[in-house]
């Protein structure tokens, strides 16, 4: 019997059994890739859609989502960079199971994936990249132009990636952009003052007054952290009321720490570390944050503007596709801190505007980055490469 697809379109013929994604990714950590996975397996429409997921290495925090909406999820245990035994498991499981498409994210699943199957190794394989890539050393990008011809579809979360691929010679007519989706949490600004500052207080013993930007991410040398920390300088000799609240772990992590001390602004820099309770921490925040050298569309800017915070974001491609200057925050030169912290200094100057440019900001994710427009465009693009393989 002929599996169907139809999906979000009538045009189609809905039949029976639902067509089958395999869906896999190295792990379930909780990151922004792995979330933005979690969302479309847990979404996709069951009546249409029969998904298993693979970890290739181990599962994570996003595995108790996974099992609560009943979709099986095999971890393959993968040990080394290359894992022949996991190659083989992977092979085994898919000659089992027949998905009628293979769809991977980040380069170990994309490379595994595409090993096993993909252009006469049928099924089809769609591979998803997260990010100019542009840590990937030759071989990397070798492997992955090696691997084109057994790729259906490459899909970036933001026209940046898909550039970034086009430049390393991946056919344009098979490259599709699918931005990241985002869950519209309760707006910053329901928060009574009382009750914000006292979870302020709680959380980092903030003064009532306190000013507070924030970041939330890894402290890797491409988020140029220490570029919000010299702005916390520049700050602290203009206002002796902000802060700066950093969300996130990562290996810079006691560097940073180290460079703030040596800087005596050790008091104004709060390090969080790794939490879980992000949609509780944004909210406490006057102002996002995000200094980095590249991205490939920012998880945590987007749930910075979902609960209305205006941004500040480095003037990179991927950041201008969610930040539009003076609209919904500010775009600033890479690296350039002054900027930073005079942007900073107008938001908090002028409150009304900070509130015009985060309410503007929640209203661009609801209307343009909604979670269901994520899996819908997915879907269309496994309705596309369905059809192609029945040819």
């Amino acid at each position: 019997m002929t599996r169907g697809i139809g999906i979000f379109n009538s045009s189609w013929t809905l039949s029976v059994p639902p067509a089958r994604i395999l869906l896999v990714i190295p792990t379930l950590d909780r990151s922004g890739a792995e979330k933005q996975f979690t969302l479309l397996a847990t979404g996709l429409p069951r009546d249409q859609f029969d998904v298993q997921v693979v970890a290739l290495t181990r599962g994570g925090p996003y595995a108790e989502d996974l099992e609560r909406h009943e979709i099986p999820l095999t971890v393959l245990g993968k040990r080394w960079k290359f894992d022949p035994f996991c190659l083989w498991k992977l092979s085994r499981l898919i000659k089992r199971w027949k998905p009628d498409v293979i769809h991977t994210w980040l380069f170990a699943a994309n490379s595994y994936g595409r090993m096993v199957a993909g252009g006469r190794r049928r099924p089809p394989v769609i591979v998803s990249e997260r990010c100019v890539d542009t840590w990937k050393s030759g071989w990397q990008l070798t492997l992955d132009r090696w691997q084109i011809a057994r790729t259906a579809r490459l899909v970036g979360n933001s026209q940046s990636v898909a550039e970034f691929y086009r430049q390393q010679q991946f056919p344009a007519e098979r490259i599709r952009v699918v931005p990241n989706g985002i869950e519209l949490p309760t707006p910053a600004n329901t928060l009574i003052t009382t009750e914000r500052d006292r979870r302020r207080a709680e959380l980092c013993g903030l003064p009532s007054e306190a000013k507070v930007l924030g970041y939330v991410g890894r402290l890797a040398r491409q988020k140029r952290v220490i570029d919000l920390i010299w702005m916390m300088v520049l700050l602290e000799n203009v206002r002796d009321d902000t802060y700066l609240v950093l969300v996130g772990d990562g290996p810079e992590r006691e560097w940073l720490e180290r460079f703030a001390r040596d800087l005596d602004i050790e008091s104004r820099v709060l390090f969080l570390g790794h939490r879980q309770d992000i949609p509780a921490i944004l909210p406490l925040m006057d102002a996002f944050c995000l200094a980095s050298d590249f991205e490939g569309m920012s998880n945590s800017v987007m749930e910075a503007m979902a609960v209305g915070l205006p941004v500040l974001a480095s003037d990179i491609p991927a950041n201008r596709e969610l930040v539009v200057e003076g609209q919904t925050g500010y775009l600033i030169p890479v690296g350039d801190r002054a900027a930073y912290a005079r942007a900073a200094l107008s938001l908090f100057e002028r409150p009304d505007m900070a509130e015009r440019l985060g309410a503007a900001g929640r209203h661009r994710m609801a209307t343009e980055f909604s979670v269901p427009q994520m899996i819908a465009a997915y879907a269309k693009i496994y309705e596309e490469v369905i059809s192609e393989n029945r040819l």
